[in-house]
């Protein structure tokens, strides 16, 4: 219990800095910008503009063979009223990066890394009544169309992406894989969506036939998703009572509600905002799907030791833990997709 204490302050000392910093208005010029085509005579996106991105080729050796285009989760709260992240005062880009760092290293060991600052709705919009989120997600999302268009265009070139995001980034995510994987070429180089910490229906994917969920550990060009709460819950902002969401189990690579044991949890680390690993604990948690709610059941884990901390999430929420509960292993998979890829694009 101690040392799940001590994980739990590391996350404690984060989130009150990523939530400190307030916002203002966004860039509105574009004076150059990182990629050498940006200088063409039609109208360029403000993407163009270097300073617009978080990341443009984080850690950019050619030879790693893909690309992961990441978009941040919420990173910061609301001042004077404003309920989206603005983008021209340092304080909160600091605040957007140390966020960004913290999931860097799941994708970074064979992706070229490319992460759009954006104005994201910032946490206080998570509590208001959820029907009132969408006019500020609209806002964030139209950076985001803006940003993911660019690199596509310039930068792009051809080669295998995984597009990934946690919490809001992941319902960002999920809206791109609406808007454009209906793209023939989009789907054949996309590795995979890995949209953690939101929610995916079966509605959805109907409503939006070339859209596939992952299935297994090594299959492409699909969404991969899961939110991680205690065994009693049984509603939540994510998913509310009454919702059925999708799930794939990132210790099994299983979608139905097989048990998997915590010795599969091949590392849950617990990161700094440089994003670097302050402790790593391998075989923390079990987690099975719950067929109900499709929910990422966690077991071997106390509720009291991993509060959910955020207003807005009940005891038992692990949300602000998806992915350091599972981060071993889905670096692991990030890993095998992009071979996978590979190996059938030769």
């Amino acid at each position: 219990m101690i040392r799940s204490k001590i994980q739990c302050t590391a996350v404690i000392g984060l989130l009150l800095l990523l939530c400190a910093a307030p916002g203002c208005s966004r860039f509105k010029t574009a004076d150059g910008g990182p990629a050498e085509t940006a200088s063409v005579t039609e109208s360029v996106s403000v993407y163009s503009d270097s300073s617009l991105w978080a990341y443009w080729r984080e850690g950019g050796a050619e030879e790693k063979p893909a690309d992961c285009f990441l978009i941040c989760p919420t990173a910061c709260g609301g001042k004077d009223g404003n309920y989206n992240m603005t983008l021209d005062r340092q304080d909160a880009k600091e605040s957007f990066v140390a966020a960004l760092n913290m999931e860097r290293g799941i994708y970074d060991g064979c992706c070229r890394m490319y992460a759009p600052y954006y104005r994201q709705a910032t946490l206080e919009v998570y509590d208001m009544p959820a029907a009132d989120w969408e006019r500020y997600l609209d806002t964030a999302y139209e950076d985001i169309k803006d940003s993911f268009e660019y690199y596509m265009k310039y930068e792009n070139n051809g080669r295998p992406v995984v597009l990934a995001g946690f919490s809001q980034g992941a319902d960002l995510c999920i809206r791109l894989m609406k808007d454009y994987f209906g793209n023939e070429e989009y789907r054949r180089l996309l590795v995979g969506c890995y949209a953690i910490g939101w929610r995916v229906t079966s509605e959805e994917m109907a409503g939006y036939p070339y859209l596939k969920f992952a299935q297994g550990e090594r299959d492409t060009g699909v969404i991969i998703a899961f939110n991680s709460e205690a065994e009693d819950v049984t509603d939540s902002i994510i998913i509310p009572k009454g919702t059925k969401t999708l799930a794939i189990n990132p210790l099994s690579w299983r979608t139905d509600s097989e048990k998997a044991d915590a010795s599969l949890n091949k590392g849950a680390c617990f990161m700094n905002g440089d994003g670097s690993i302050k402790s790593e604990i391998p075989a923390l948690t079990g987690a099975y799907i719950d067929g109900e709610r499709g929910a990422l059941k966690v077991t071997d884990v106390k509720s009291e030791d991993y509060p959910a901390i955020l207003s807005f999430f009940s005891e038992g929420i692990y949300h602000i833990y998806d992915y350091q509960f599972f981060y071993r292993n889905l670096q692991e998979n990030v890993n095998v997709r992009v071979d996978e890829w590979i190996k059938n694009n030769r």
